[in-house]
Parts: structure tokens; C-alpha cells; sequence
């Protein structure tokens, strides 16, 4: 019990085991006693999936476990299935018969607390959805769970209980026949984006975002924009801190029709609002492949005008789309995209500072060659360590001066040469009239050789290249000294 102990009671060896166990396995180890539950419940909630239905943050006793337990998710995914419970039929007056028209406005009070017992909610005077008729109108004909997507402060209080969020995401599933008309999952998108972006107690360290089987339409009520419903002034902070975007978005056509290509702008404007992303995926889904989501400005489709741009070209020409622009983009993924070699070229001369990466699978080039392509990356190779002059490619080359000595006797050919009386002579004085503080040829060549080796130094610094000259000089005034000082020493007459 003991070797037990000492073993949970160590970080590494504990984790390393929850790691390895399943999620049945982490839930029962977690009932086990109370010293098993904090560390087993850090595994067990750190991905978390939720699907939205009536209950899902308006039932107190969810809302209790998920404040015990939200600091531990680190990985939420959010499912927000088409079916036929979310579709919503038209609003029709009982009276009359008449379709009436219902425009939806949030409303997402601020709670304001005096203390943790005591919470003000929004006021009981004000109706819900704009007038008292309408809300009497939704309460009889719509689902419980729309009003459920449309209770903004339940989403707000759910994304307060999460502190540790890291990543979200969203998965808008189902049948593609209810995908385009009017359904819960577009007010329930809604209110995930206010609940986002007002959360206070949200963590600032929600740096991914995932957007799987996300549906054109979805997009809208997903973005950020000033004229976006429920929008703060500093709601767009919150999204601007997503570090990693992937996106699944199914494929329709969308050449020829006006309506998509507004579909396509709508996309345009979402990505705008992630130019601070250092990863981003992007996937079309289904058979039929798609625009590249990042070269919609020089999309045909796009850029065809249509007949209300042709009546006004002069507010089309004011009002038309911008280049994408992510400038810490370090990984780019793209799959089942049908574009140009000069949309891929363009984005990729624009990036070439800061793109390390770049996956395409499934993407075909409706014009051009990949040699096009890729032409930026070519170029950029070719030009390393060249210089172009006269719009030739020229090697640049450095050259230096290198301090240059001999020896003007060979101590093994004056040793043979000369007679040995005075070899015996030349000898002592050597060893009378040098001294360990006098300077020797060698040391003098070592310095010299160690002043040349800052000619590899940054030569911008000009303190650096004063300093190296300056040594230098001085390296070679005393190897003149010390070569005057050889000869006297080896001649035949005894100078002081």
C-alpha cells in the first residue's frame, strides 16, 4: 500500500496511467474514493461532447454538474443535428391566417452580481421577442427547443463554467434537405457566438476552432461583423485569438447563381476575421469540389457581376472584396479545392515570410501547371547566395588579406651549415637575451591568424570591424618588430 501511495502521489507516474485508460474505466475509478476523483476527473472531462436539446442549460441539475466539472474541459464539441425536430414552420396568425413575419433580435442582458447568492436576471416587463403578441404567437407554435436555442443568459452561464476551454468545436450534422430553411440550429449558432464572445469567465486560452460539417447558411450567424445580430463592440478580441481554424463546409454549385456566390462572400468575410490564425484546414465535403476559400477575390464567379452590379458599377467597384491576409499563416491545408496555378502562386508569394507548410489533397488546377504553381518557391531557392547585376545572376565572393611570414633561415640548415663553435655561441646568446615576457614569431602569427577569423562576424556592426582593423594592424606592427629583433639575434654580433 505503501509502493501505491508513493506512486499516485507522483504526477508523472499518475498521469501517464490515467492517460491510458478509458473513459468507462476513468468514470468508476473516479467513484472510488475521494482522492481518486479530482485527478481521474481531469481525464475523464477533458473532451467533452455535448448535444443541444431543450434541457441541455436550463435543467438545474445539469448546470450543477457541469459547474462542478467545466474547469477540467479542455475539448468541447458542440453537436447541433438537422432533423425534422429542428425544423420550423412559418408563423401563422390563428385569427386571420395570415403568415406573419418574425425578425429576431438576442436578448442578452448582463447579470450583475452582488454576491453568489444573488443573481438579477433580465426584466420581467420586457418581452422576449419583441412584443407581447409575438411571444404569445412562438410560446403556442414553435418547439420548446427553440426557445431553448434562443435563451441566451443559459448559454452564457454554461461557457462561465468552462475556464479551461482550449478548443471548440461545432458540428452542425443531419439531413441536407433542412440545411437551407429556417431551423433551431440557426438560433442556436446565434447564441453560441453571444455566449462566446460575453463570456467573462471564459478562458483566454480558447485558441482553436473547428467548424465540422458546417453548412454555408451557418457561416452568417457565425460571424463577427458590426452589422452580425447579438454583436459586442469587443466580441471580434475573442475570435481574433483563434490560433488554429479547420473548417468542413459541405459542397453545392456554384457557378451561375447568384445566391451562392453571396454564400461565397459571406465565407470571404468570415475568414477576415481570423488574420491572426497560424494553422488553417479548410475541407470541402461531398463530391462536387470547390473554390479555394482563400483566392475568392480572384474566384470567376465571384468577380462576375451580376445584374444589380451592372446597373451600379461604380457601388460595386467601392464595394469590392479584399485580399485575405494572415500573417503568422505557418501551415496551410486544403482538400478537395478546384482552383488556378496563379490563385496558388499569389497566396503563396504573399505568405512566403511566414509559411513553413502546406498540404493539398484531392486539389486540382483548372488552369496552369503546378510548376506555375509553386514558382515563388522555385525562385526563392534559386535567388539564395546570388546577386543579379545587369540582369545577370552573379556569385558574390569575399576575399581578405591574409598576413603572410617565413622564416629567412631554416634552423635545421643553419645547424648544418654553420661551424659548431659558433652554433654553440648563437646558442648562448639566444639563451642570455631572451626573456618569457619577449614575443615570439608564433605568437605573433596566432594573433594575426585570430584577427582574421572576425572577418566571419556580422560586418554591419561598425564597432566590430573598427575593433577587428584595429587589431589587426596591430598584429602585424609587431610581427615586423619581432622579425628585426630574429634577425639581430641571429647575427654574429651581440647587440643590448
Amino acid at each position: 500500500m505503501t509502493s501505491f501511495a508513493s506512486f499516485w502521489q507522483t504526477d508523472l507516474t499518475r498521469d501517464a496511467l490515467l492517460d491510458l485508460l478509458d473513459k468507462p474505466d476513468l468514470a468508476n475509478l473516479r467513484l472510488v474514493c475521494r482522492a481518486f476523483s479530482p485527478p481521474a476527473a481531469r481525464f475523464l472531462f477533458r473532451e467533452t461532447e455535448i448535444s443541444f436539446q431543450s434541457g441541455t442549460f436550463t435543467k438545474p441539475s445539469r448546470m450543477a454538474a457541469l459547474e462542478r466539472v467545466g474547469a477540467n474541459i479542455k475539448t468541447l464539441a458542440f453537436r447541433l443535428s438537422h432533423n425534422a425536430e429542428t425544423f420550423l414552420p412559418p408563423l401563422v396568425d390563428p385569427e386571420t391566417g395570415e403568415e406573419q413575419v418574425f425578425v429576431y433580435t438576442p436578448q442578452h442582458h448582463q447579470q450583475q452580481h452582488h454576491n453568489h447568492s444573488h443573481r438579477v436576471s433580465s426584466p420581467t416587463n420586457e418581452a422576449k421577442y419583441g412584443s407581447w403578441e409575438m411571444t404569445d404567437l412562438l410560446v403556442k407554435q414553435y418547439p420548446p427547443l427553440f426557445h431553448a436555442a434562443t435563451n441566451v443568459p443559459s448559454f452564457v452561464r454554461a461557457f462561465n463554467c468552462m475556464t479551461g476551454l482550449r478548443h471548440l468545436k461545432i458540428v452542425c450534422d443531419g439531413q441536407p434537405a433542412h440545411r437551407y430553411r429556417r431551423s433551431v440550429v440557426d438560433y442556436a449558432l446565434i447564441s453560441l457566438r453571444i455566449a462566446v464572445e460575453q463570456a467573462p469567465q471564459l478562458s483566454d486560452r480558447l485558441e482553436s476552432l473547428s467548424l465540422l460539417q458546417i453548412h454555408p447558411g451557418g457561416i452568417m450567424h457565425l460571424r463577427p461583423t458590426v452589422m452580425g445580430m447579438g454583436v459586442s463592440p469587443n466580441g471580434r478580441k475573442r475570435w481574433a485569438r483563434i490560433r488554429k481554424l479547420a473548417i468542413q463546409m459541405e459542397s453545392f454549385p456554384y457557378e451561375g447563381d447568384e445566391a451562392t456566390t453571396d454564400q461565397l462572400k459571406i465565407l470571404h468575410s468570415y475568414l477576415q476575421s481570423f488574420s491572426n490564425v497560424h494553422s488553417f484546414a479548410f475541407r470541402w465535403t461531398g463530391e462536387q469540389k470547390g473554390p479555394c476559400p482563400l483566392s475568392l477575390v480572384t474566384e470567376p464567379a465571384v468577380c462576375q457581376p451580376s445584374v444589380s452590379q451592372n446597373a451600379c458599377p461604380k457601388t460595386y467597384a467601392r464595394n469590392g472584396l479584399r485580399a485575405l491576409k494572415f500573417t503568422h499563416l505557418r501551415y496551410l491545408g486544403l482538400e478537395n479545392v478546384l482552383l488556378d496555378a496563379f490563385q496558388v502562386s499569389d497566396f503563396i508569394a504573399e505568405h512566403k515570410d511566414t509559411l513553413d507548410e502546406f498540404d493539398f489533397e484531392h486539389v486540382a488546377l483548372r488552369s496552369g501547371t503546378w510548376d506555375d504553381a509553386f514558382a515563388p518557391l522555385q525562385k526563392a531557392q534559386g535567388d539564395g547566395g546570388m546577386k543579379k547585376e545587369g540582369g545577370k545572376e552573379k556569385h558574390q565572393t569575399e576575399s581578405m588579406e591574409v598576413p603572410f611570414m617565413l622564416d629567412p633561415l631554416d634552423q635545421t640548415t643553419s645547424s648544418s651549415s654553420s661551424p659548431p663553435k659558433k652554433r654553440q655561441k648563437k646558442k648562448k646568446t639566444k639563451k642570455r637575451k631572451r626573456k618569457a615576457n619577449q614575443p615570439d614569431i608564433n605568437n605573433s602569427l596566432f594573433a594575426s591568424t585570430a584577427a582574421l577569423l572576425w572577418e566571419d562576424q556580422e560586418q554591419s556592426n561598425p564597432k566590430l570591424r573598427a575593433l577587428r582593423e584595429g587589431v589587426s594592424q596591430l598584429a602585424r606592427s609587431r610581427a615586423r618588430t619581432d622579425h628585426m629583433k630574429k634577425t639581430l639575434w641571429t647575427s654574429m654580433f651581440c647587440w643590448r
